[in-house]
């Protein structure tokens, strides 16, 4: 078996929940399936104390809870964010199902901090959210009802993980790109593309979707990010330069 330290590399973010019950039982979730690492983002008010009646013994995960208000901020030292969502875009390729993305997952968890993303119980993850999420995890269910409870989602993706650890894979000794020098890179991406008129108001969210989800199948390590930065960069000085060179003829 691995060492628990593996699992403690994964995070369970849970975005604008509604309720305090659900990050209780998310938590008991969690502590079933050896999990520790629990984010907030912009959680509820919890008056009556109403999460730890429902995580039952596991309050040592709400106690050591980080909170944040914005995803962006709480994924940001993670190399891989996975988001979940019942409703996915046509567009969107990088989907899988949980037992598919628990067994990519587990390989990389030596070396890697993994972010799961849960959205609100009613609507899931905002558009905002999702696109932070590189991959997508979507849970097959019955078309007749298939809204999940959150804590139950939960589960079900904490299990496939806590399987696909024990398996005994081989390690993926690469150590990916943290989410924030990703989001760096995009910015600097939209910017030189905007430059150089690829892009435009009318086609920025579009084309910026699917180039996020170009990379976000090659899973780019730092190295990757700072050649393609760089590249960006000498995009930026040859336009200037040529721009220099037509004003002053």
């Amino acid at each position: 078996m691995p060492e628990q330290n593996a699992l403690d590399n994964v995070s369970i973010v849970l975005v604008n929940t509604k309720t305090p019950a659900n990050i209780g039982a998310a938590a008991r979730c969690m502590m079933n399936t050896g999990l520790s690492r629990l984010i907030l983002v912009r959680p509820p008010e919890d008056g009556n104390n109403e999460a730890a009646k429902l995580a039952a013994g596991a309050g040592k995960v709400l106690r050591e809870a980080q909170q944040f208000e914005t995803l962006g901020e709480a994924v940001a030292d993670h190399q891989l964010v996975i988001g979940t969502s019942r409703q996915i875009a046509r567009s969107r390729r990088n989907v899988r199902a949980p037992r598919e993305a628990a067994e990519r997952i587990a390989p990389l968890l030596a070396r890697n901090r993994i972010a799961l993303v849960f959205g609100r119980e009613v609507n899931g993850l905002e558009k905002e959210d999702l696109v932070l999420c590189s991959e997508l995890i979507a849970i097959p269910t019955s078309d007749a009802f298939p809204s999940l409870n959150l804590s139950h989602a939960v589960m079900v993706v904490a299990y496939e993980l806590f399987l696909a650890a024990h398996a005994g894979q081989s390690p993926d000794e690469r150590s990916l790109a943290r989410s924030e020098d990703l989001g760096q890179l995009f910015e600097h991406l939209q910017s030189v593309l905007r430059s150089i008129e690829f892009i435009n108001e009318n086609n920025a969210e579009h084309m910026m979707s699917s180039l996020r989800q170009i990379f976000g199948r090659a899973r780019l390590e730092p190295r990757d990010v700072s050649i393609l930065r760089g590249i960006l960069a000498a995009i930026t000085r040859t336009g200037s330069q040529k721009k220099h060179q037509t004003t002053a003829s």
